[in-house]
């Protein structure tokens, strides 16, 4: 197609579809239907301007790299890989195509993809054309691959085009101005923020990078017990996203907002472990010190101590004479135990009942090796609780295991945050002591203010409780302390959800999903967002989007009664009854939300004999409101223990 017909598109056909390459809508012009019950779908963002660059460049590859140059600006940051697959799978989901037999989109392995498909250019007349322009003008221009020319730009823009190009870049210049003031109130600040890179596992052995990923979290926790008030130090989970990538030092220190980053790497000889860390100085990117590390494998845990100690002299901490002295004290540890201990780690961060498993295994043997090891036995003890909630193992008998590794652990070292954490999640979740449980909760904070988990679980406990103002600048905490870590974000916003922010409660949920696409409560929470909001039409795309069978029935209920479909939100709740059990509170929110008291108080009943989950937002739950005014709510709430 010739640059002057480019000028005046704004609909091609390939296959039986119809794109409009500048409103996303994509129709079945053929007997295949995108979707079971309409012809035509409004694509996503992302799946839309991929497809959109596929159908321009026809028959020619797309690289992956481009792809990521088109979808995400240069300062921001996501798991690009994940991300990219997440928008293809959406894209071949709407057109019904097959990677392994595709009719559309080829994939050619590890390099991109390619629009197979012959594209038909539809007309349209000048007068209609939009700010948009041609398909080619609103693509960002990207080199091809080698041997191939991308089409040219249109010589001449529009008045509308012009307007709309200046408020892009005066956006873009306000946002890039808000950025630099915010890195500059953070350097003006009195608190140094540091980022603890992954530690690179230069063993040789990939089977080691459980090693390298638990020493990034112990060498992470050990820094900021320090001086929180002077250091907060970035929390794992936005830091393991530049795991095997070579970000540009002032990109990261960008995204995260520090000025210091230390950056360590891991090598294996025999029975000994080198570790080498340098500190670097973010602004002109100086190494400020640097030091190799040797010791023993059964000594491991001094590395962190010893680097703890480089780190506060550098940065000049103010530390007390206790801390100094922790930080002298020797921590031994059986080097075998050690390592079951990460192991165990590494498989319950993966979060499913099949490598949670596989962490139960690592931590009974990290006990064995080492009865008193405290964080192994806290480790059992969140794989017992885990278990027993999802049915894995009887929950009375898995309850009573997690509390007795947890009283253990807490016998053993009084002071680790880690191990109140867990017993305030089984003080509330399990023995619904609410006091007790927020007593536990501010043990960790007070043992590890800089901890972003203690923060966070300190956060849930205010807000399940009405303290919505402490909850708030708790998880806003959270979030300072681990700023791309998609759960810090979805957090938030569900604060502000119960709060009624309903708004800013959106914003941030999709700000979480934006940071990881595969974050599976995003969904959950948004279509909630969007019933409560009035725009249940909205909501009906996100559920599907949502991960488990029985929270889709659950949001489909509530969904489609708000739409005024009754027989549709009756299909829903009575497959959501079928799924049961462990679904009372949410076949019990759905009553209340139809405004159907008698059978919601009946499944809060069965909720409270089952320990349904859910009951810990019973004070809170914005779908409940209808029953607050029934004796029974007050007479539910005094019998789940909530303070009054």
């Amino acid at each position: 197609m010739n640059e002057e017909s480019t000028n005046f598109v704004e609909r091609v056909r390939f296959g039986t579809f119809e794109f409009n390459v500048r409103t996303g809508e994509l129709v079945s012009i053929g007997t295949e239907p995108v979707e079971p019950e309409s012809a035509k779908v409004l694509l996503r963002e992302q799946p839309f301007r991929i497809l959109r660059i596929l159908v321009e460049r026809q028959g020619q590859m797309v690289t992956r790299q481009e792809i990521r140059q088109i979808l995400w600006p240069n300062d921001t940051f996501v798991d690009y890989e994940r991300s990219i697959n997440v928008a293809m799978a959406i894209l071949r989901k709407a057109l019904a195509d097959d990677a392994d037999h595709p009719k559309y989109i080829e994939t050619l392995a590890r390099r991109g993809y390619r629009l197979i498909a012959p594209v038909e250019w539809q007309q349209k007349s000048t007068a209609a054309q939009g700010p948009l322009g041609s398909l080619a003008e609103t693509l960002p221009r990207v080199e091809g691959p080698k041997g191939e020319r991308e089409p040219g730009a249109p010589k001449h823009w529009g008045k509308a085009a012009v307007v709309a190009a200046c408020a892009v870049i005066l956006v873009v210049a306000g946002y890039m101005t808000w950025r630099r003031f915010q890195a500059t109130a953070r350097a003006r600040s009195e608190k140094i923020m540091l980022a603890v890179l992954p530690f690179e596992n230069l063993t040789g052995d990939p089977d080691k990078d459980y090693l390298a990923d638990g020493l990034t979290e112990e060498t992470i926790s050990e820094l900021g017990r320090l001086k929180p008030e002077q250091l907060g130090v970035i929390a794992r989970t936005s830091v393991m996203g530049y795991k095997h990538k070579d970000t540009r030092l002032d990109q990261i220190g960008r995204d995260l907002s520090v000025q210091y980053v230390l950056e360590n790497s891991l090598r294996e000889s025999g029975n000994h472990i080198r570790l080498t860390s340098q500190l670097i100085q973010v602004k002109d990117q100086t190494h400020l010190w640097s030091q190799d590390y040797d010791y023993p494998a059964k000594d491991i845990l001094t590395i962190e101590d010893d680097v703890a100690k480089a780190v506060a002299q550098e940065i000049r901490l103010r530390l007390t004479s206790q801390q100094q002295a922790e930080l002298e004290q020797p921590h031994p540890v059986n080097p075998e135990a050690f390592d079951a201990y990460l192991q165990g780690y590494y498989f319950f961060e993966r979060n499913s009942d099949k490598d949670t498993e596989m962490a139960g295994k690592y931590y009974e043997r990290a006990t064995q090796l080492d009865p008193s090891y405290a964080l192994a036995w806290v480790g059992l003890s969140r794989v017992r609780k885990w278990q027993a909630h999802r049915g894995l193992i009887p929950s009375e008998e898995g309850f009573r295991l997690a509390r007795e590794a947890v009283e253990r652990a807490l016998a053993l070292n009084p002071n680790l945050a880690a191990a109140h954490d867990q017993m305030g999640r089984i003080k509330q979740q399990v023995d619904f002591d609410w006091a007790g449980a927020d007593a536990s909760y501010q043990r960790a904070l007070e043992v590890e203010p800089g901890n972003p988990e203690a923060v966070s679980m300190a956060a849930s406990s205010a807000r399940l409780l009405g303290r919505f103002d402490e909850a708030l600048r708790l998880n806003r905490r959270a979030v300072d302390l681990d700023p791309l870590n998609a759960g810090s974000w979805q957090i938030l916003a569900e604060t502000e959800f119960f709060m009624g922010q309903l708004s800013q409660a959106a914003a941030d949920c999709k700000k979480a999903l934006e940071l990881n696409p595969d974050i599976w409560t995003g969904p959950i929470l948004l279509s909630k967002i969007y019933v409560m909001q009035g725009r249940p039409e909205d909501a009906l795309p996100k559920i599907e989007l949502v991960r488990y069978d029985n929270e889709r029935a659950f949001l489909y209920a509530i969904a489609y009664h708000a739409l005024g479909r009754e027989k549709e939100s009756d299909a829903a709740l009575s497959e959501l009854i079928a799924i049961h059990p462990s679904n009372s509170f949410h076949i019990a929110e759905v009553y209340a939300f139809r405004n159907q008291f008698d059978e919601a108080f009946e499944w809060l009943d069965r909720a409270y004999g089952e320990r349904d989950a859910g009951l810990i937002q019973t004070k809170v739950e914005p779908l409940l409101k209808s029953l607050r005014h029934d004796p029974r709510y007050a007479a539910l709430l005094k019998k789940l223990n909530f303070p009054t």
